[in-house]
């Protein structure tokens, strides 16, 4: 069929009437699709629910369905097919036996788009770790030969190991070599913060569910080309620039990686250090597609994900409405009604910008802090101290005493907490 280079892929989202807390099935296939369009060199053929009122074990669907399929999959040619959900080594090989396709399930899917996207050192290393430890729950499907020995005659110490085992050990060895080199670097990245917070510029982090339009509207802030594609995960790794608001203000602007409902566990846990931004934020815009039928669903998951991340209560957030263009009639009168009576929310369109004047008009107000007199003394010896408050502009009166300076200051509760970390 078609072009060799490419992977012809069928999707299917198995819909378990059992599962009460299942999503709605066909928003949840439009989404699996859009994750598999994320992937170079993979065109998607068809897509479908699959209703079942349980997963079987050996097959996840029932032998009728599986026979159904199977010719459905040899008639269009397919090389992959993508299973949106969980599917155990086992059913994976059987089904793969079955349809003489390779079956990729939700996680193993996610799992290549990151290490697709993945560009500084740390966001590699995250997928590597992260690839592995799913890697090795599924050695079963790599070695049905458990049989198979490898080392010694089986004269010493018994019959050797089995390839599965040996496999593992590799497996973790390689987790542990991983796991040393993720540390240096975020000590490294630590470093990078550090000085970053000696900047007196604000951060503000855009956060938002993935495809909300985070990296168009990082674009439009800071004229910067970041990958702004319309494609699942687009952005992995934060991305800073600094940017002069039209306030004359000057912010520290960070896009983060795209939320997404469902992320298997070892993947949060992975990519729990691509959004430590969000963490050291002033000010977090939380991004939604505001045009999604499941914009409402898609804010609460990125509502828990960021509590869950410990990003503090007291963080400012404002809520950006985006993709306002793609909403008309009514729905649209209501949201302009809404946002009217909320003054934390901003009805945008990063596409053509519209709105955005009143939000970057809003991050400025946010971030003006209020200001505290106090008054300092420093010892002769603390010249370095001194120089950072001439740096800030902070000091209104200065006297000298037989043992230092006395000053009296005028400054943000961040700047006081900057100059008691100096």
């Amino acid at each position: 069929m078609g072009d060799p280079h490419l992977t012809y892929a069928w999707v299917l989202h198995p819909d378990i009437t059992s599962d009460r807390d299942a999503r709605e099935a066909q928003p949840a296939l439009k989404e699996a699709v859009a994750l598999a369009a994320a992937l170079p060199d993979l065109k998607v053929i068809g897509s479908e629910v699959v209703r079942l009122p349980k997963a079987h074990p050996g097959m996840l669907f029932g032998s009728g369905k599986v026979e159904e399929l199977g010719k459905r999959l040899e008639e269009a040619e397919i090389d992959l097919v993508l299973i949106d959900g969980p599917v155990s080594p086992v059913q994976q090989r059987n089904l793969e036996k079955e349809w003489k396709v390779k079956i990729l399930d939700r996680t193993g899917l996610i799992l290549e788009i990151f290490s697709d996207r993945a560009r500084t050192r740390e966001g590699v290393l995250q997928v590597e770790m992260a690839a592995l430890s799913y890697q090795r729950t599924r050695l079963v499907r790599a070695w049905t030969h458990l049989e198979r020995q490898r080392g010694g005659l089986g004269f010493v110490g018994g019959p050797g190991e089995t390839q599965i085992e040996a496999d593992r050990r590799a497996i973790d060895e390689q987790l542990v070599r991983l796991r040393r080199q993720l540390e240096k670097v975020v000590k490294t990245r630590e470093l990078h913060r550090a000085a970053r917070r000696k900047v007196p510029f604000p951060v503000v982090a855009l956060v938002g569910y993935t495809n909300a339009g985070k990296s168009t509207l990082f674009n439009r802030l800071t004229g910067a080309d970041v990958m702004a594609k319309d494609m699942l995960f687009a952005t992995l790794d934060p991305t800073m620039r600094g940017v002069t608001l039209p306030s004359g203000r000057e912010v520290i602007l960070s896009d983060t990686v795209g939320f997404i409902s469902d992320l298997p566990t070892q993947l949060v846990a992975a990519f729990r250090a691509t959004l430590e931004e969000v963490l050291e934020a002033d000010l977090v815009l939380h991004v939604r597609d505001i045009s999604h039928p499941q914009s409402e669903e898609q804010a609460e998951d990125v509502e828990a994900i960021l509590q869950e991340l410990g990003v503090a209560e007291d963080t400012p957030m404002i809520e950006v409405w985006n993709k306002m263009d793609l909403v008309t009639g009514d729905r649209r009168e209501t949201l302009m009604a809404l946002a009217e009576r909320n003054d934390a929310v901003f009805p945008v369109s990063a596409w053509t910008g519209s709105g955005l004047h009143r939000l970057f008009d809003s991050v400025s107000v946010a971030l003006e802090e209020e200001k505290t007199e106090r008054e300092l003394h420093l010892d002769f010896a603390d010249g370095r101290r001194r120089a950072w408050l001439h740096e800030e502009g902070v000091i209104e009166a200065e006297t000298q005493s037989e043992d230092g300076f006395d000053l009296k200051v005028r400054w943000t509760a961040r700047q006081e907490k900057r100059f008691r970390d100096l």
